[in-house]
């Protein structure tokens, strides 16, 4: 019997190391010079490889700027937000509110948003398979979670899904869009937890179940 063909496991790990190198070095171009100012011979310069090692891995600027919100939204996915449906209300509102804007207003991680944004309109696909896979995502599984405490008689929504978009924007208000903007730097701790906290409040005092 022929034994099947495997490549290596140190070519693979190789591979992988290589393909990283390339997407650092490509983010920091398009966050410096933006999609359209960005050129492929630019690209290798900062990725450190040569234009022909960079073709080998990537056939033109589009095709790599679909790897960074590939892997971007891979990095989001890994983030567990705990939806228990045994958890009460106000304690995972608090939780996942912190965890949701440290994770959107991270160093770095601004740049990513604002790129996608920017190049929404002439690759709409790239912009709606972020939009979809990263933040629908997120408001769906909240969503999943509101319904299951609902059904507890736990808080009163008639639209969960409405409902989980309206408590992840009050979260962002006052952090996202100074950061996103690059008016202020990424919130401290200690601020997103006041601005979270007062979501939970306004969010429950809407749709709490009301004593009595």
């Amino acid at each position: 019997m022929v034994a099947a063909d495997r490549t290596p496991l140190h070519l693979v790990d190789e591979d992988s190391a290589k393909r990283r190198q390339i997407l650092a070095g490509a983010s920091k171009v398009f966050m410096d010079l933006g999609f359209d100012g960005a050129s492929m011979g630019e690209i290798a310069r900062a990725a450190g490889v040569s234009k022909g090692t960079l073709y080998v891995y990537f056939a033109d600027k589009n095709r790599l700027f679909e790897a960074i919100v590939e892997q971007e939204m891979l990095d989001q996915k890994k983030v567990n937000f705990n939806f228990d449906p045994e958890r009460d209300v106000a304690t995972t509102l608090r939780e996942f509110g912190r965890a949701y804007i440290q994770l959107l207003c991270r160093p770095g991680g601004g740049s990513a948003i604002r790129t996608v944004m920017s190049i929404a309109e002439r690759m709409p696909d790239v912009g709606r398979r972020y939009y979809e896979h990263v933040l629908e995502n997120t408001i769906n599984r909240l969503a999943s979670y509101l319904e299951a405490r609902a059904k507890r008689n736990d808080v009163a929504i008639p639209e969960c899904q409405l409902a989980a978009s309206q408590f992840m924007n009050m979260c962002q208000a006052s952090l996202f869009l100074p950061f996103i903007f690059q008016a202020a730097p990424p919130p401290s701790p200690e601020r997103i937890a006041q601005v979270v906290e007062s979501a939970t409040r306004m969010f429950l005092a809407g749709y709490g179940r009301k004593a009595g």
